[in-house]
């Protein structure tokens, strides 16, 4: 198991927060994957570990995640993490969430997000082999309340002001939608989907099942470590830790 330093703390609302630690030389992942962390439990006395996806990218030297407050053993203590505090990391990461399980051909990619399923898609979208993969990517993002959209500003201007260098070779293919159903947006529909199109998607179980049913109407095959899709889903933690 590694230890991992916190270096920053982000309280969005009262609802999500993310945090940035130290990486280690040895960490290594793909972007969509969740990684195994936890802290040692105050009340518990022991380990809490838990699937959270990271944010941050592969080519990063740090590591980064966001997660919501005050839903279990893990949340409840996490949401008060600070600054030097340390964080416990399993080396090893997976998760369906992946570029090289998709199938060629498609040309936009779609990113389909509610809640802090968003953390993956951060990854994604700052990973060269898919900015380079595909001529468009197209993120949505849902939530209730306008104060959980989570790096909206960067999102919104395609990284200008953290990340120039990204922002050059993703400023023309990158389109964010924000939406919050909460100030009377719609949920996620799926009639903008088109059959060429990629699609990875990471929600509550229910959003997932519908992004399944909506995919397969339309003759997609979902893709996983066997076998190459045009659609993925990860729904590996959705009960505990990400909604």
């Amino acid at each position: 198991m590694l230890k991992e330093t916190i270096t920053k703390v982000t309280h969005w609302s009262d609802r999500t927060f993310s945090f940035r630690t130290t990486r280690s030389d040895s960490f290594r992942f793909n972007s969509g994957e969740f990684a195994m962390i936890g802290l040692k439990s105050v009340k518990y006395g022991k380990n809490v570990i838990r699937a959270y996806s990271i944010v941050s990218p592969p080519w990063a030297d740090y590591l980064e995640f966001l997660s919501i407050k005050n839903v279990g053993p893990l949340t409840n203590e996490l949401a008060n993490v600070k600054e030097g505090d340390d964080l416990l990391l399993l080396p090893k990461c997976t998760g369906t969430l992946r570029n090289d399980f998709l199938t060629d051909g498609g040309k936009r990619l779609v990113l389909l997000a509610t809640g802090t399923g968003l953390a993956p898609f951060m990854s994604t979208i700052k990973d060269l082999d898919i900015i380079e993969r595909f001529d468009h990517i197209h993120l949505v993002h849902s939530v209730r309340d306008s104060k959980d959209l989570a790096y909206y500003d960067e999102l919104k201007n395609a990284f200008a002001d953290t990340e120039p260098d990204i922002h050059e070779i993703l400023k023309d293919k990158l389109e964010y939608t924000a939406l919050v159903t909460g100030e009377g947006d719609e949920r996620i529909n799926f009639r903008f989907l088109k059959e060429d199109d990629r699609v990875m998607a990471c929600g509550n179980l229910q959003f997932n099942y519908d992004v399944v049913d909506w995919c397969k109407e339309m003759g997609m095959t979902e893709g996983s470590n066997r076998e190459q899709g045009q659609y993925v889903i990860e729904k590996a933690f959705v009960d505990f830790n990400t909604f």
